[in-house]
């Protein structure tokens, strides 16, 4: 997988790689399906860092950088891998690599924040050395409550 900066050209494709509200509600809890390029405009204005990863031109995954205070810390968000290409390391290849952006563009540790009940991402980026250090309380798209789970990464380095 290549990444590259993500461009408005790209928002579409990146739109398509979210298949359901429930889906968004995990990659952006303040999105409305579908996700369009719109929203991605909005997100462009607010965010840094927007990368996509493309195999044979094809985009297959997405996320980017908010909160970013240089020398001390930088979360990885909208994080998404194409229903087709899950499950092939896609997913830790974006993280290291939005990871490493963190703490080399910007000397800032990585953080990130995953609901309790997304369980692939959960125990992949605990896989890959973030721990957890705060939980908020949220509400879902049925109105339940679900855990925030705000985790930060405990090394010098992703590998």
């Amino acid at each position: 997988m290549q990444f590259l900066p993500a461009t408005e050209n790209h928002y579409g494709a990146i739109g398509n790689l979210v298949d359901s509200p429930e889906e968004l509600y995990l990659v952006c809890p303040t999105g409305h399906y579908p996700w369009d390029e719109e929203q991605l405009q909005a997100i462009a204005t607010q965010r840094q860092e927007l990368t996509v990863g493309q195999i044979d031109s094809t985009i297959v995954a997405f996320s980017n950088l908010y909160d970013v205070v240089p020398q001390q810390s930088a979360f990885i968000g909208n994080v998404v891998v194409a229903k087709a290409h899950r499950g092939k390391g896609l997913g830790k290849c974006l993280i290291q690599h939005m990871a490493q952006v963190c703490q080399t563009k910007y000397q800032a540790w990585p953080h990130l924040s995953v609901f309790n009940n997304n369980t692939r991402a959960l125990l992949l980026y605990t896989e890959l050395g973030f721990r957890p250090y705060g939980v908020e309380s949220k509400l879902d798209l049925n109105q339940d409550r679900v855990a925030l789970i705000h985790m930060k990464y405990g090394a010098n380095r992703l590998g």
